[in-house]
Formats: structure tokens, sequence, C-alpha cells
């Protein structure tokens, strides 16, 4: 009994429908695009930035995994806060690798760099860390019955 306890934490939060529809079309279309963002790095996990990165390979290694396997389980609504945990530490990464590293700006109108999508990622995976993935989600059919 102490064992489906603690998998109570993956219990979604009750949501509308209304609700639930949103996070269902945020999870899809957000879970995709990291699965596309993720799925180079994957190919190369321990070396998807360069042989001139100062990231360590088992820190390119957690970014790839967060981005293409957090992808994947935000599409399927399946152990969604800890894909969201990984996602947020890997956007608060890139979002001090693009604002304190590389001084871009929030918005570049020239079309180059800026930090706006990271933080915008960043923030997204607060939302789902707050909300969960809500009814339509693997983490509801799962889960729902903990108590």
């Amino acid at each position: 009994m102490t064992k489906i306890k603690s998998m109570c934490c993956f219990q979604p939060v009750s949501q509308p429908l209304l609700s639930s529809i949103a996070l269902l079309l945020f999870r899809l279309i957000i879970g995709t695009a990291f699965v596309f963002h993720g799925w180079g790095k994957i190919q190369n996990p321990f070396n998807w930035a360069g042989a001139e990165s100062h990231i360590p390979g088992f820190f390119q290694f957690l970014a790839a995994l967060s981005e293409f396997g957090g992808g994947i389980a935000w599409v399927l609504g399946l152990l969604t806060q800890g894909a969201s945990l990984g996602i947020f530490c890997t956007m608060a990464v890139a979002v001090h690798m693009h604002l304190i590293v590389r001084h871009d700006p929030f918005v570049n109108l020239t079309g180059g760099m800026s930090y706006e999508p990271a933080l915008v990622y960043l923030g997204i995976s607060v939302l789902f860390l707050a909300l969960g993935p809500g009814k339509f989600s693997l983490d509801n059919q799962i889960f729902k019955k903990c108590e």
C-alpha cells in the first residue's frame, strides 16, 4: 500500500472540462515541439553541443533526455510533473545561457538569438508543474484511483 501511495504524487489536479481540453492541446503542441527539439540531441546525447562546448557530456545527456523524453511524456500526459521538472531545469539553463552568458535580448527584432523562446517554455513547464496534465492524460487514467 505504501508503494501505491507514493505514486499518488502523479495524480492530476482535478480540472474542469474546458481546462482539461486546453491542457491537452498545450501538451500536444508543446510536447511535439520538444520531441523535435530533442530529436537531434538524442541522436548524439553526450556531445550534441559540439567538441568546443564546455558543457559536460552528462549534462548534455540530461538536456537531450528532458527535451526528447519530456516531449513524449507531455504528449502522452504520462509522468507529466517529472517531465515538467526536467524541462524546467533545461530551460532555466537555456535562459541563463542566452541572458547572462551571451547577453541576447528578450526579443531580437532582427531575427537573431533571444531568450524569449526558452523563457516561454520555462513558463509552460511551470504551468504543467502546477496544474498537471488534465483529465485527458495517461496520468489521470493510471493514478486517478490514488487515495
